[in-house]
């Protein structure tokens, strides 16, 4: 398989035929540089947040991992990473769709139309020195071969091309725009307020201004208004019940919908 486009933003590019999943490959990767790019069109054991199982459709879902190395990144900023990677996924699903409304629910979710297109899951390698950032993508999936009610496909919504060309397109504009993106980051020392990091969040959170419940760590429930995304990437919820602000660092967040 061939990514000429993904080849001239990634010093290694490694295309799998298969595999069961391209973060677990490359976490255990040893001496790949910065900006290696692992991809395959067929994962079998694909991971979401909390870890949740990824369900992709071979040969026409992208899963593919980067390889950040920290550099000058400091470790407490490092929960912006897969935000910046929503922000950069979202600009790449941007260029190819023709129809629907693209948008972020935090932390790690690209939606159109409320309906998953794709979901990013950021890990740590053991000694902190590097990140490895993954993404999955719905391409040309058929809309009664989705994996759940509510996913949907860059296909369904009008992008061209086969699923090779999709992949190609999208993985290279998100591998450079996830570059751009985190190099800002570490040239302002983590400071999401002066990168911008956080502004653009902000701009492309559809979590924002909407009634969320949030299932925190532990069990708890949080339901209330999503009101913002504070200065570490937090969510910053106003409770319903008590009207207090809670900054969630991590939780799985459904938007609240009523009629």
């Amino acid at each position: 398989m061939a990514f000429p486009l993904s080849a001239t933003v990634s010093p290694h590019l490694v295309v799998l035929e298969s595999t069961g999943s391209t973060n677990a490959d490359l976490l255990a990767a040893v001496d790949e540089p910065h900006l290696a790019t692992w991809l395959t069109l067929d994962q079998s054991a694909g991971r979401g947040r909390l870890d949740r199982r990824w369900e992709s459709v071979p040969g026409r879902s992208l899963a593919a991992s980067v390889l950040l190395h920290r550099g000058d990144l400091p470790i407490e900023s490092l929960g912006w990473v897969p935000l910046l990677a929503g922000v950069a996924m979202r600009a790449s699903v941007l260029r190819v769709v023709e129809s629907g409304d693209v948008t972020l629910k935090w932390p790690n979710d690209v939606q159109v139309d409320g309906d998953k297109v794709c979901g990013l899951l950021a890990e740590l390698r053991p000694d902190a020195s590097a990140v490895v950032v993954g993404a999955g993508v719905n391409l040309t999936v058929p809309g009664d071969e989705l994996p759940t009610p509510t996913s949907t496909s860059l296909g369904l919504h009008g992008a061209r091309g086969t699923a090779l060309e999709l992949a190609d397109v999208v993985l290279s504009s998100w591998v450079s725009g996830l570059t751009r993106l985190v190099g800002d980051l570490a040239a302002s020392r983590g400071d999401a307020a002066a990168s911008g990091a956080q502004a653009l969040v902000r701009a492309d959170c559809a979590t924002l201004g909407r009634e969320v419940r949030v299932e925190l760590p532990g069990g708890a429930a949080l339901v209330g208004e999503a009101v913002d995304v504070d200065e570490a990437g937090r969510l910053v919820v106003r409770s319903a019940s008590t009207g207090g602000l809670t900054a969630v660092a991590s939780g799985d967040v459904t938007h609240l919908r009523y009629e």
